[in-house]
This record gives C-alpha cells, sequence and structure tokens, in this order.
C-alpha cells in the first residue's frame, strides 16, 4: 500500500508511480490517438464532410456510463473497506488472546505459553499469504520452526495453525492447568481467527459477477470508439485529445475498481497486511515477554 500525505494537495497531482493508470493505458491511448487521428482526416480534408452535431447522444451515455462506474467503484471498495475490518478485527483478537495467554496460563507453564504466543503471533503472516494464494512451501515459512515438519502436505495452512491451537488450549484444560472460566474465555478469540479467515476468502472468492463487469467493458469500448464520429464536426483535430482525456478517465475508474476489489494482494492500492502482521507478531512478542 501506497503511504501518502492526503494534504500534499499540488505535490499529488503531479506524482506518478509504477501502478499509476497512465502507465498501464499509455499503449492503448496511442493506438486511440492514432485511430481518432485518421477518423479526423478523412472527415475533414479528404471527404469534407459536414453533418450536424451527434455530441446529445453521447452526452446521455456519458451519464449513464457515469452511473455505472459509480456503483462500480462503490461495490468495489466496500470490499476494500470490509477486507480492512476484518484485519483490524485480527489486530484485536490477537492482541485479546496474547493478553489471555499471558494472564490465564501459570507461568511454570512457560514453554507452552511461549509455543501458543507463537502460533498467535505466526497467524497473520500465514492468513496474508494464504489470500495471496502462494504456495504451501511460502505460506509454511510464517509458521514456529517447531510446527514446520508437521505440515506435511495440508493445503489450508490457517485451519491447521488453529487447529493446533485449540488442541493445545484443550489439552490445558483437560490437565487442568487453566481454569473452565479461561478455557471459554480464550476460546472464544481463538474461533474469532477462523471467522476472520472465512470473511476474508468470502470476499477473495467472491468477484463481481462476470456478466456486469464485461457489460461495462464493452459499453465504454462502443462509447470510446463512436466518439470521434460525434464530435469531429464541431471539434476538429481537438477530437483526438478529447477521446483521449475521456477513455483515460473511464478506463483508469475500471482498472482502480478492479485492483481494490481484491484487497489482499500486493498491489500499491491494495490493504498493507504486510505491515499489520508485523504489528500483530510485535504486540503479542511485547504482551507475552
Amino acid at each position: 500500500m501506497v503511504v501518502y500525505n492526503a494534504k500534499d494537495w499540488f505535490g499529488l497531482i503531479f506524482k506518478f508511480h509504477k501502478a499509476e493508470t497512465f502507465h498501464k493505458l499509455r499503449l492503448v491511448m496511442l493506438s486511440l490517438a492514432v485511430y481518432t487521428a485518421i477518423i479526423c482526416v478523412i472527415e475533414i480534408d479528404i471527404y469534407h464532410l459536414q453533418y450536424a452535431s451527434t455530441t446529445a447522444v453521447h452526452s446521455l451515455l456519458g451519464f449513464v456510463i457515469s452511473l455505472l462506474l459509480v456503483f462500480r467503484t462503490n461495490t468495489a471498495y466496500d470490499r476494500w473497506w470490509e477486507g480492512r475490518k476484518q484485519w483490524g478485527a485480527l489486530v484485536n483478537v490477537s492482541r485479546n488472546f496474547s493478553l489471555k495467554i499471558n494472564a490465564f496460563i501459570p507461568k511454570e507453564e512457560k514453554e507452552r505459553k511461549m509455543k501458543l504466543a507463537a502460533m498467535t503471533a505466526a497467524y497473520a503472516g500465514v492468513l496474508r499469504d494464504h489470500l495471496r494464494n502462494e504456495s504451501t512451501f511460502v505460506i509454511a515459512t510464517n509458521l514456529p520452526d517447531f510446527m514446520k515438519d508437521e505440515v506435511g502436505d495440508t493445503e489450508h495452512i490457517p485451519n491447521f495453525l488453529a487447529n493446533a491451537m485449540q488442541h493445545s488450549l484443550l489439552e490445558m484444560y483437560q490437565k487442568e492447568e487453566i481454569s473452565e472460566g479461561a478455557y471459554l474465555a480464550m476460546l472464544q478469540d481463538l474461533n474469532a481467527f477462523t471467522d476472520i479467515c472465512g470473511a476474508c476468502e468470502r470476499i477473495k472468492k467472491t468477484p463481481i459477477p462476470y456478466t456486469y463487469n464485461i457489460f461495462i467493458k464493452k459499453f465504454i469500448f462502443a462509447y470510446i470508439m463512436t466518439m470521434p464520429f460525434g464530435f469531429v464536426s464541431d471539434f476538429g483535430y481537438w477530437t483526438v485529445g478529447i477521446t483521449i482525456f475521456t477513455f483515460y478517465a473511464l478506463a483508469s475508474l475500471e482498472l482502480i475498481a478492479e485492483e481494490i476489489e481484491d484487497p489482499f494482494g500486493k498491489d500499491s492500492n491494495d490493504l498493507p497486511t504486510d505491515g499489520l502482521a508485523e504489528t500483530i507478531a510485535k504486540n503479542v512478542a511485547e504482551v507475552v515477554r
């Protein structure tokens, strides 16, 4: 995620970075400029066509496209914000669980306490890489050293880690190392880990409906490709610039929506899951230490 100063108004206007939509669209914009220029040459210089302006139709269609893109962008941002809320909940539940580990597990069980704390600190990193579709080997590198040989052919490592935490907690309760009240309180926090994982997977695995996504792209394509015919009689060669700028604005909104609707990746506008995972690990270590 890009960290920036929202109050640096003029600085942001002239700032470009590698994920900027302009870089992604530059070849398409160049092709569109050539296409529009050819239409202008044919209509103005070769055939000297003169006909009534048809910009009213594109004005109406532009309003429709604006409504579609507003809905598209809002839907994508809702998914981004829901993902941020789930990771905020993960930060809180990790802190709460580590506080209970420190308070409820006797000092005599230091080794068991440190192992449970290590698993708690590792969960965020495991979930982060799981949501990024990393390989099992990469995800397992986030696990504590004493668990890495136990992964085997496990495919869902967040469940594997949560299961190990559940068994550790249950074993302490059965050996009466912790009270029933402490067990139930810790179990509630532990269940929240799996709830958060499931909520994040729901966001990731439920994209915007295919037909709706394709319809927006087709609508933008048809709108832009017919724009030179409607504007050249009024604006002449300025139609090239108008068409490119309109395409850039519409296509950029669609690209931004595509990027943020899956907020768990490594793109510049995705959630700062790396930083959040590090924060959780540090917080857990400080509490238990």
